[in-house]
């Protein structure tokens, strides 16, 4: 089923045609007539599967025939990323349909975003603390508003935004359509999607607790003391053309990237002790291709969407099962093919036993020379992988030109 089959706006087909989008990915089939025939809606999947077209052009199409200046849509969104992305969406559309928007979020001042405020803006992106600073001192009323999202959640809650998302419901209307779009649905979102929703309807695309098919694990034992080799060794066999490297801390980030600077490789580096204009240089270069590697926190687990990332690192192995979901799926998104590699120490059993308890398998092991003396450790009967999945031969270089031009 082509875009074309949906009642969309003629102006969003042209552009979804110029940016060679022409198949709605599974979300996006099922949640485009939803939210176009004015229900609310709670739509989980995994990430990298186009959810955020899934609203945009429906709700884009309906605000289309109404005033474009005052603030009729608002999506919430938990970091400052995903809000530039979400606004890029949304800003491109807009131009085509002559709505205004504003991308409201914090680490930058006021007044840029203050300006768009006044001057009339019928969509809001935003994150809960920043806008409901702005709420506060009057620069944004939404009395009009008739569409209310929320992205990511699940972030959001494991954020700690619930409460401010509950102040910023209290102040709009409730007569409204509102849309959840969630990678997970646990308990605490159930409960708030109960208050803020009304007769919602449902859908599931794929496993939420799973990554996609397009990804290819792999897990390396190694000693703590090795990792950097071991690193740097994987990334000059496979020079992988795109690859996002995760560590814990913001102090392990800087340094891991200032090691791969020293050793010629060209990586940029984001976290939250970064100012703003540091990690948009930084997410931006790294989009553009003018940087290969980016070195990140968990800051940029959710929400980053980048085309042709073909390797996603965990140099420390994350703490829950939905962070390394939410890691991986930076890679293989849109149908492409990506591979996600996981540095295991011997202190990191439990973490991987519960990881692989939610995937549902082991992650096939590889080995190399340098930590011969834990090559035991990880392979006891328990925990030893499914036979000939251990060995399996990589699948080879991949470039950008893999790519499959999808919606986002």
């Amino acid at each position: 089923m082509p875009f074309d089959q949906f009642d969309l706006d003629p102006r969003c087909l042209a552009l979804l045609k110029e940016q060679a989008i022409v198949t709605p990915t599974p979300i996006q089939r099922q949640a485009i007539p939803i939210v176009a025939a004015g229900h609310d809606l709670i739509a989980t999947a995994q990430t990298g599967t186009g959810k955020t077209l899934g609203f945009a052009l429906p709700c884009m199409t309906q605000l289309a025939k109404g005033k474009p200046r005052l603030a009729r849509m608002l999506i919430l969104v938990p970091t400052r990323e995903l809000c530039q992305q979400v606004h890029s969406v949304i800003e491109d559309f807009g131009k085509r349909l002559q709505i205004h928007s504003a991308a409201i979020y914090g680490g930058v001042g006021f007044k840029a975003q203050l300006d768009a405020l006044r001057r009339g803006c019928c969509v809001v992106v935003a994150t809960p603390g920043r806008l409901l600073d702005h709420m506060k001192q009057g620069n944004v009323r939404f009395d009009h508003l008739n569409i209310l999202i929320l992205d990511e959640a699940d972030r959001m809650l494991d954020m700690g935004f619930i409460p401010d998302i509950k102040r910023i419901v209290a102040k709009l209307p409730r007569k409204r359509q509102t849309l959840m779009f969630s990678a997970t649905f646990p308990d605490e979102i159930a409960y708030l999607a109960k208050e803020m929703l009304h007769n919602p309807q449902r859908i599931a695309v794929g496993s939420a607790s799973k990554p996609v098919d397009t990804v290819q694990q792999w897990l390396y034992p190694v000693l703590t003391e090795d990792k950097t080799n071991l690193l740097l060794k994987i990334l000059k066999d496979e020079t992988p053309n795109s690859t996002l490297i995760f560590l814990r801390t913001k102090h392990r980030t800087e340094r891991i990237g200032r090691a791969l600077k020293q050793a010629n490789f060209n990586a940029s580096i984001i976290h939250g002790d970064r100012t703003q204009g540091q990690r948009e240089n930084a997410l931006e270069g790294f989009k553009a291709g003018r940087y290969d590697i980016l070195v990140a926190t968990d800051v940029a687990a959710r929400g980053l969407d980048v085309e042709g990332i073909t390797h996603v690192i965990n140099f420390d192995i994350p703490e829950t099962s939905d962070a390394y979901i939410h890691r991986i799926g930076r890679t293989g998104r849109a149908q492409a093919e990506g591979d996600a590699i996981t540095f295991v120490t011997p202190d990191d059993r439990d973490s991987l036993r519960i990881i692989e308890k939610r995937l549902g398998h082991n992650i096939p092991r590889k080995h190399w020379e340098k930590s011969p003396s834990i090559r035991l450790t990880f392979e006891d009967p328990a925990e030893k992988p499914t036979s000939g999945t251990a060995h399996t031969p990589p699948r080879g270089k991949r470039g950008r030109k893999r790519r499959v031009m999808m919606a986002r």
